[in-house]
């Protein structure tokens, strides 16, 4: 199985794990990541959390942002070790689609390619359609 890491700016991490633990239950092979103290605390982190999954079979780490520490910082730990995956822009229904898949067996280049499509996928605009208003002729008295 792929193993996990999620990671970000402040509680994003256990935030989101809060949020897939309520829709997906308790995840294996997976750990979280915040970032609310020095640089040097998360290069820690994210080595401790690499290293925990290191009978997995290759590691997708999801970032909030690319370009902030928690992505810079996985990056550069992520460069001593092979077959490790790094994702920005995370959002909750890529996570979510990812645990759910990882279970099926996919591997990592797979699931990178679909956290990438189905976390641009989710991301729309709600528009109010525009409703008619009846005229005065129209008869509803027998209802709808």
């Amino acid at each position: 199985m792929v193993g996990i890491i999620v990671t970000g700016h402040g509680r994003f991490a256990s935030g989101l794990t809060s949020s897939i633990d309520l829709i997906a239950g308790p995840q294996e092979h997976y750990v979280a990541v915040d970032f609310e103290h020095e640089v040097d605390q998360l290069t820690a982190d994210l080595t401790k959390a690499i290293e925990s999954l290191s009978d997995c079979d290759g590691i997708l780490v999801f970032a909030d942002l690319a370009g902030g520490s928690p992505f810079k910082t996985s990056v550069l730990v992520s460069q001593a070790y092979q077959n490790i995956e790094i994702v920005a822009g995370t959002n909750l229904p890529m996570l979510a689609e990812i645990v759910m898949a990882r279970q099926f067996g996919m591997d990592l280049e797979s699931l990178v390619n679909s956290a990438v499509s189905t976390g641009k996928d989710q991301i729309i605009r709600f528009e109010m359609a525009s409703v008619e208003v009846a005229e005065e002729s129209d008869d509803f008295s027998d209802g709808i």
